[in-house]
């Protein structure tokens, strides 16, 4: 069994899959979606539940309601991202204000990791 699976969260995932925020549905239905990649939404990785997740590119992207500014968030979202660190992903962080203010710039760092990642793919090889 994958020990970044847990099975108990898969129907919160869903859930959140149905229950999108407003900015998480167009991040997705207006860029993520038409990327020549797999991304996933709402995905499971050990006891947590991430936004995003590419696993081709070990990309996960994370979206932040006002809620994620809040001290005990604020902690709580630093151990999220040193467990995901510490499995090799990438943790990109977007506020809601980034996505409904400068959301093709959001796009384009997106598209500027995925291409780092495989421009190091090639170099690796």
């Amino acid at each position: 069994m994958n020990k970044q699976y847990n099975s108990k969260l898969t129907p919160n995932s869903r859930k959140l899959r149905k229950e999108m925020t407003k900015e998480e549905r167009h991040l997705w239905y207006d860029f993520l979606k038409q990327l020549p990649i797999t991304v996933h939404r709402q995905k499971t990785i050990g006891s947590y539940i991430v936004d995003f997740y590419i696993a081709s590119a070990k990309i996960v992207i994370e979206l932040d309601g006002s809620q994620h500014y809040e001290p005990d968030h604020q902690a709580k979202d630093t151990c999220r991202d040193a467990y995901l660190l510490g499995l090799g992903y990438q943790v990109l962080r977007y506020s809601n204000a980034d996505i409904n203010q400068h959301f093709r710039d959001v796009c384009e760092d997106i598209l500027q990791h995925l291409d780092a990642v495989a421009s190091f793919r090639k170099i690796e090889r």
